[in-house]
């Protein structure tokens, strides 16, 4: 095996993985919020940098070809799992979330079974645009965490008519809530959105690799 430094970001990016539900365990909010959005700005980072090293410096490798595709479903997968935890199950999270790792688990069955053949399921353009999108929505939601939680802090002690009334405007707002609240909700809704432009994005690239693996699975063969 050849440790090249695209292939050491890309063990860092598999490392980071689960760092992510560790900081949620073990650390208050907002700090894990934080730790988790650099985390993914870091994985985000990095799976286009590897990528760009290892062509540039002709340094792509089995090893490399092998540990990047697991890294991000590891990073995409458990990022999901601790977002749907923290979000009460809202359906406009668990759907898109359902969508993507089953998408995971099928084609990495399909890779499984094809065995020497699964150069036919090669990772496409779209595939990795998809990927792309997921960090990015995933970045976004763990962002809103980060508002939601200054906004409690800031409003800790006041009643709701206060917080509305700083909110709307007709109130001095000295702790900047409305600005948080903002923030809170732009990066809610757009992480949402994101998330389910991935989740279309997963399911195009999901039919695209079964129909390759069709002829491969017919009883003739």
């Amino acid at each position: 095996m050849r440790w090249t430094i695209p292939n050491i970001l890309t063990l860092l990016r598999l490392i980071a993985a689960p760092l992510v539900p560790v900081m949620f365990l073990y650390f208050t909010r907002p700090y894990a919020d934080w730790v988790a959005l650099l985390l993914f700005v870091f994985a985000a980072l990095t799976d286009w940098l590897d990528g760009y090293l290892a062509r540039a410096w002709q340094q792509q490798t089995k090893l490399g070809t092998m540990l990047d595709p697991i890294a991000d479903k590891a990073m995409v997968i458990i990022a999901l799992l601790v977002i749907c935890g923290y979000s009460t199950w809202t359906p406009w999270l668990v759907l898109p979330a359902t969508i993507i790792l089953f998408r995971e688990v099928f084609v990495s069955g399909l890779r499984e079974f094809l065995g020497d053949t699964a150069g036919t399921l090669a990772v496409t353009p779209m595939a990795k645009w998809k990927t792309t999108v997921q960090m990015i929505a995933i970045a976004v939601l763990f962002s809103q965490g980060v508002f939601e939680h200054y906004l409690v802090m800031s409003s800790w002690g006041m009643d709701d008519a206060m917080i509305e009334a700083m909110i709307s405007g007709a109130t001095q707002d000295t702790q900047g809530l409305r600005w948080k609240y903002e923030g809170m909700v732009w990066a809610g809704n757009l992480g949402v959105v994101l998330l389910w432009f991935a989740a279309l994005m997963t399911l195009a690239t999901g039919w695209d690799y079964l129909r390759k693996s069709i002829p491969y699975l017919r009883e003739d063969q």
